[in-house]
């Protein structure tokens, strides 16, 4: 292992808006060799997701904040290599924080690693990014444990063409719920009625937001589970039910807006709904659900193997495309999960 070379993207710097390819460091160095309690893990494949811009932030997040030149974090999935610790046999599939590089080495402990399951095998690396894993995990437990659906209610979803709004949509439906998704295009918010199953969907591009929600939600809403933040927050917090709750899953919004918690812009202005509605806020990380995986990952599973889970995995070849790759997921380009396929 020693003569081969692990390419690697440091953080170079804070970015300013979205990330630049000048903001990481591209970095060549020789394979390490796992030390006692260590493995070397392979990655085969790299999941993008919006996170990673807050992860730059000089601040901290749900994790530390990524000191200048350290390796840029990143879930990945892979194979054990070499191993010097009893829990991690060589050939074995994992998936953890490893990194936006070829290999990592691991303990198995501090990048919240998972062994996946050798019965696993006719599942695809791909499907443990977009289905199972950080992304099942998240849609799962943050509608069902936080959002609790009830048969007949409403459910508003954003970025709900993303990795994890496109499961909770369908989730929902599954649950009973009268489901809307805002999503940023014609094609998107299509996807999302004619595929997924949503029973309407808004170009928040296109169409007025909180118009169309009184239109689609015209005993107001719920459930609303909030992956956008800002403007279209408080759109649903103007129509929010009786005891609704709202899932506070990610703010794509701010994220490329601010350098750190310290400098994030003032937020909704009309919060006092919740105490009039008698409604719930909860914000939460899909690692706080990590030690019951097995729970989620079987049912999604089957709902997928009964046809009634649908899933989309947006591949790009080559760890070179990260940085560009990263903000696709800002732009409007991207659809359901974005993976890299590191090798």
């Amino acid at each position: 292992m020693s003569r081969l070379i692990n390419r690697q993207w440091r953080v170079a710097r804070r970015p300013v808006g979205l990330a630049k390819q000048s903001d990481f460091e591209w970095r060549e160095e020789l394979v390490p060799a796992p030390g006692p309690g260590q493995m070397l893990v392979r990655n085969e494949y790299l999941s993008v997701d919006p996170i990673s811009r807050a992860w730059m932030w000089q601040d901290d997040t749900a994790l530390p904040a990524l000191p200048l030149g350290s390796v840029m974090r990143g879930i990945t999935v892979g194979r054990v290599a070499q191993s010097r610790n009893s829990a991690f046999v060589e050939g074995s599939r994992v998936l953890g924080l490893l990194g936006w590089q070829d290999y990592a080495l691991s303990n198995g402990e501090s990048d919240v690693l998972m062994r996946l399951s050798p019965d696993e095998h006719d599942v695809p690396p791909t499907m443990q990014l977009g289905l199972l894993g950080h992304v099942g995990i998240t849609a799962y437990f943050g509608l069902l444990e936080i959002g609790q659906p009830k048969a007949g209610e409403m459910l508003v979803v954003s970025s709900a063409a993303g990795a994890v709004g496109s499961l909770v949509g369908q989730i929902g439906k599954l649950c009973g719920c009268r489901v809307v998704g805002i999503a940023g295009s014609t094609d998107k918010c299509r996807w999302l009625r004619e595929e997924l199953g949503y029973d309407a969907a808004i170009n928040y591009k296109a169409e007025p937001v909180f118009k169309r929600l009184k239109q689609h939600c015209p005993h107001g809403i719920d459930v609303y589970f909030d992956n956008v933040g800002g403007a279209m927050l408080e759109d649903a917090l103007n129509l929010l039910n009786p005891h609704a709750r709202i899932v506070a899953c990610g703010m794509l919004s701010v994220y490329n807006d601010v350098g750190g918690l310290l400098t994030l812009p003032p937020g909704p202005n009309n919060l006092l709904h919740l105490t009039l509605r008698r409604a719930r806020m909860q914000g939460f990380v899909g690692f706080d659900f990590w030690p019951r995986a097995a729970e989620a990952l079987t049912r999604l599973v089957r709902w997928h193997r009964d046809g009634k889970l649908r899933y989309r995995v947006d591949v790009i070849e080559g760890l070179r495309q990260a940085p560009h790759v990263l903000n696709r997921l800002f732009d409007g380009t991207s659809w359901g999960k974005l993976v890299i396929r590191i090798s």
